[in-house]
């Protein structure tokens, strides 16, 4: 889900650097201290997650994990998905310094919308929480994709083809990542309760 540097207009880059910007400077406002640990351990996962990919058709996929970050980090997800697209970027050229705005607005935005919004209804019990964990699963990616297709017809109509290519593709993968996203809660669920606890007392 990488944008590479070279390809999106200036005004799109502005404009995605200072959304990240804002975004990522309220994230860590609304951090704990006592969170950071969890914050850096989901980071370290998206990191290694985003490393793994999948061969589809002439290109190739990899699972992103952002929906599960907005799931349980809340507005910590956007300074953690900010750090591990920056090493991304910084070891292994997977996108660039140039785009780390954009490419963390992509990440971030419909993760933390998502995160947020379903929260709640992830903290109950039963399917609907199992059906809501999926969604933010699952429709991390898909925004994700829509983001990320957004910002490539922004900077030219050229891009229409390779903006429509890129979201069809990753949509088995937002399967995948529902069913991920819905099991690990699921398990954090039973075995640290507490991490959604905290999130919710720290108004995230």
């Amino acid at each position: 889900m990488h944008i590479a540097e070279g390809v999106l207009s200036a005004p799109v880059l502005l404009v995605g650097a200072v959304a990240a910007a804002g975004l990522t400077g309220v994230g860590v406002k609304k951090t704990d201290q006592d969170r950071i640990p969890v914050v850096a351990v989901m980071a370290a996962a998206f990191f290694i997650a985003s490393l793994v990919h999948i061969p589809l058709g002439p290109a190739s996929v990899h699972l992103i994990l952002n929906g599960l970050m907005g799931a349980l980090l809340g507005w910590a997800c956007v300074p953690a998905l900010l750090v591990g697209l920056g090493l991304q970027a910084v070891l292994f050229q997977f996108g660039g310094l140039t785009v780390l705005g954009v490419n963390t607005v992509i990440m971030a935005a419909p993760a933390l919308g998502l995160g947020l919004v379903l929260r709640p209804v992830i903290q109950g019990r039963g399917v609907v929480a199992v059906a809501a964990s999926f969604c933010v699963g699952m429709g991390g990616v898909i925004g994700a994709g829509c983001v990320a297709a957004l910002a490539l017809y922004a900077s030219g109509e050229e891009f229409l083809s390779a903006a429509q290519l890129l979201v069809a593709a990753h949509l088995p993968v937002a399967l995948l990542e529902g069913g991920v996203t819905a099991i690990v809660v699921g398990s954090l669920k039973r075995i640290r309760p507490e991490i959604f606890a905290a999130t919710s007392e720290s108004g995230v």
